[in-house]
């Protein structure tokens, strides 16, 4: 049985494309091409940590003290949750948000200059 593991991508986004706004691209990691978790830092708001599985996608902010150890748990929840079922399931989802307080600010999808 292969085992997968995390694959950091962070060298992939140039050091332009790694300032979003007034957050910055800590680090990116991607598991089996299916999950996707970043962090983010910021020197005045609250750090976001970005993750992606499936159809299910948010922000949980952090303060910066726990910042790295929240990214960290979020990061093995999924895994553990996506190594049981390969696939977002709603009572997951509904826990998951709850229980990290999951986010969803519009400029997430509608980022763009006019």
């Amino acid at each position: 049985m292969e085992m997968k593991s995390w694959r950091n991508v962070t060298e992939t986004f140039s050091e332009r494309e790694r300032h979003y706004k007034n957050m910055y691209l800590e680090t990116c990691q991607v598991f089996d091409e299916k999950l996707e978790v970043s962090l983010f830092s910021s020197e005045d708001d609250p750090y976001e940590i970005y993750f992606s599985y499936g159809r299910f996608y948010g922000i949980i902010y952090a303060e910066e003290g726990v910042a790295v150890e929240e990214y960290e748990t979020v990061r093995k929840e999924l895994e553990q949750e996506y190594r049981k079922r390969k696939e977002t399931t709603a009572a997951f989802i509904n826990e998951f948000a709850a229980k990290y307080r999951v986010c969803l600010p519009s400029d997430i999808l509608f980022d763009f200059k006019f």
